[in-house]
């Protein structure tokens, strides 16, 4: 099971810490993503981390912006957000795989249920 929190309503330029709590498997045997979907758009990868947290991965459309980390001994998985605009309001969900490529080329084993991220201007 994954849960998400940290989510908010936030100013425009405003920060938050997302995290993902993971129970019920070997949470270092997963690799891990964070997704995020906004009204009336696809679902979009944010980037994601090999099971050990010692190699990320992210997608051009945000390199730079977002710096995924875990922590394997709380089974935890976080994604600060810093100087939000408002085109980042959207739910932001974590998931889990037992490959990181399978979960950002083709489709995570387990989903969170998302937690909405709100920025208002």
């Amino acid at each position: 099971q994954l849960v998400e929190s940290g989510g908010g309503l936030v100013q425009v330029g405003g920060s938050l810490r997302l995290t993902c709590a993971a129970s019920g498997r070997t949470f270092s045997s997963y690799a891990m993503g964070w997704f995020r979907q906004a009204p009336g758009k696809e679902r979009e990868f944010l980037g994601g981390t090999i099971k050990s947290g010692s190699s990320t991965y992210y997608p051009d459309s945000v390199k730079g912006r977002f710096t995924i980390s875990r922590d394997n001994s709380k089974d935890t998985a976080y994604l600060p957000i810093n100087n939000l605009p408002p085109e980042d309001t959207a739910v932001y969900l974590c998931a889990a795989d037992q490959s990181l490529h399978t979960l950002v080329v083709v489709n995570p084993d387990f989903w969170g249920q998302g937690t909405q991220v709100t920025v208002s201007s």
